[in-house]
């Protein structure tokens, strides 16, 4: 009997509310090892529930739309959201738009609402639905990364995934790339600052608040007492690791972390304090080939949704009793949006960029390079050149092949993100949520050879952003640009380097990015504590007795090879 006259029966006999129950808890097709010892097809696992091909493409549209409007209606913090548009939107020269901005901290320049998004550094949704879905059927108004929850009857705003984890790139937009230029943790240091600056009632008088956008208010002004933060060392960064421990420490040490006055007041000491542990949001289409997450490793269990859930939510001031009760009854949402980030698919070149700048020559000698040297760390990719696959454009990657269990790797990058984990260890391992949910950390003696789909849109390099192209990546460190230039890549003819693959730098560095207002924000400085571009080198393009394993042509060689994957 099938499935549907099953249910069908059930209904008959039980009625309408029963038989939603029932089919709310049928179990998934299949369900994912998320434990320490998991190993899986070294294809990757891009389904990793085992949906058919009409309830995967369903699920996928399904976690796109969580991971672009936040699912988690118990989030810690949310913003009044009408009262707050009404003040932002005000006319310049009005008191209340001039109040907004003072407490905000907001550049004189910004002139309505619209300024704030982009100053949040987030992105549009395209013209027209396809593969990024609006949310609420019509183009939203906000951008990728805004979300509104109603609570008790009120809007509030709040960022989702999507403020770290989308971006554009030559104008298109793409869900699962890293936001080169996320401000979300100085979002949170403006509104802590307003919010203990501006009283509920000065709140409500000023922006005309009804009594539940100022209960909503009173609320986050009352959570984000148990909030630490942290500004990060460079524009493109992100100190969610920080702030997820640094919350931890002005909380209670009992197993729910319960938020704490007398905590908050005076937080446990914690080495993320004076340690730089910065990172960039990772790209979402390596994730379905890892048996461990992050950039080091360092989670060793727990399904990385969950993973990223808690930390969210503590560095938002949740409740996580209240948060581990929602997400026991949402198991759906969390496999939705799991199935829809292991399903991303890596941008290619030719999408977005002439297929007529790639040497076909060049990256077919530089494949034996990339297998005698780094496909030992970074996986094997079998090209449509080498297969018999008519079909398939010549440059297609057929399949990418990593590893059973992710491997960690110490090639002397900078240190500070993985020494971080020891204080988000110790922190967080005990928590009756991570029991529950089997998240495990460990700080690790290194980083993840991370698989190379898409690296070609994936600059600038390593954990901290401290290599601006593939060509100083393959320069000796002791040569490689101290200091460079970031901007967004609109015009893949002045802000990209197609011979090097990522940003332009020295003379090749767009004039505009130089002389902009914002210019020093956008000046990355490797010689910063946590910003060091040195590693990856040694034993890798260099011999035991210091000389070059690559000659400059087979350097180039090598990089028209990546541009395929």
């Amino acid at each position: 009997m099938r499935t549907t006259q099953i249910l069908t029966l059930v209904s008959i006999l039980l009625g309408p509310v029963h038989l939603a129950a029932i089919a709310y808890a049928s179990p998934t097709p299949e369900t994912p090892d998320w434990s320490a010892q998991a190993q899986i097809e070294v294809r990757g696992r891009a389904n990793p529930y085992g949906w058919d091909s009409s309830a995967l493409k369903e699920k996928i549209k399904a976690g796109k739309i969580h991971a672009l409007q936040y699912p988690i209606s118990v989030t810690g913090l949310l913003i009044p959201a009408k009262p707050s548009i009404r003040a932002l939107n005000a006319k310049p020269g009005d008191p209340l738009f001039g109040f907004m901005k003072g407490i905000l901290s907001l550049d004189p320049d910004f002139r309505n609402f619209q300024g704030f998004w982009k100053w949040l550094g987030l992105h549009d949704y395209p013209e027209k639905e396809t593969s990024i879905p609006y949310p609420r059927g019509t183009r939203p108004a906000y951008p990728m990364g805004v979300s509104l929850i109603s609570r008790n009857g009120t809007e509030g705003f709040t960022l989702s995934c999507a403020a770290c984890h989308s971006s554009t790139l030559f104008g298109k937009p793409i869900l699962g790339l890293t936001n080169r230029f996320p401000r979300a943790n100085l979002f949170f240091i403006h509104g802590q600052s307003a919010l203990q600056k501006v009283p509920p009632g000065l709140f409500s008088m000023v922006t005309g608040a009804t009594a539940s956008e100022r209960a909503m208010y009173s609320d986050s002004r009352d959570r984000i007492q148990s909030v630490g933060l942290k500004r990060p060392a460079a524009l493109g960064l992100d100190t969610s690791l920080a702030q997820v421990a640094l919350s931890i420490a002005k909380r209670g040490s009992d197993p729910w972390a319960t938020r704490d006055p007398s905590n908050a007041g005076s937080p446990k000491p914690n080495i993320l304090n004076d340690l730089v542990s910065d990172s960039k949001p990772a790209v979402w289409w390596n994730v379905k080939y890892k048996t461990r997450w992050l950039s080091d490793g360092s989670v060793l269990s727990g399904n990385p949704i969950f993973t990223n859930f808690l930390w969210n939510e503590i560095g938002r001031g949740a409740d996580l009793p209240e948060l581990v009760s929602w997400l026991e009854t949402k198991s759906d949402i969390v496999e939705e949006l799991t199935t829809a980030v292991f399903a991303t698919e890596a941008p290619k070149w030719r999408d977005y960029l002439s297929e007529s700048k790639i040497d076909l020559v060049r990256a077919k000698q530089g494949q034996l390079l990339y297998q005698q040297s780094c496909a030992n760390c970074h996986g094997t990719y079998e090209k449509a050149w080498s297969m018999s696959t008519p079909d398939r454009p010549l440059t297609d990657t057929v399949r990418t092949l990593y590893f059973e269990k992710t491997r960690v790797k110490d090639v002397g990058t900078d240190p500070g993100r993985r020494l971080g984990m020891r204080a988000l260890k110790e922190a967080l391992n005990p928590l009756e949520f991570s029991k529950r949910f089997n998240i495990t950390l460990e700080e690790q003696a290194g980083y993840v050879p991370p698989p190379l789909d898409g690296i070609w849109a994936r600059f600038p390099y390593f954990h901290n952003n401290s290599i601006p192209n593939l060509c100083a990546l393959m320069t000796p460190p002791e040569k490689r640009p101290e200091v460079f230039f970031t901007g967004e890549a609109k015009d893949p003819e002045t802000d990209f380097d197609q011979d090097c693959v990522g940003y332009p730098t020295g003379t090749k560095t767009p004039r505009v990015w130089r002389i902009a207002k914002d210019s020093s924000e956008h000046r990355f400085d490797t010689t910063r504590p946590g910003l060091s571009n040195a590693g990856h080198y040694d034993r890798i393009f260099r011999n035991q007795d210091g000389s070059e394993k690559f000659t400059t042509d087979q350097k180039k060689d090598l990089i028209e090879f990546l541009k395929t994957l």
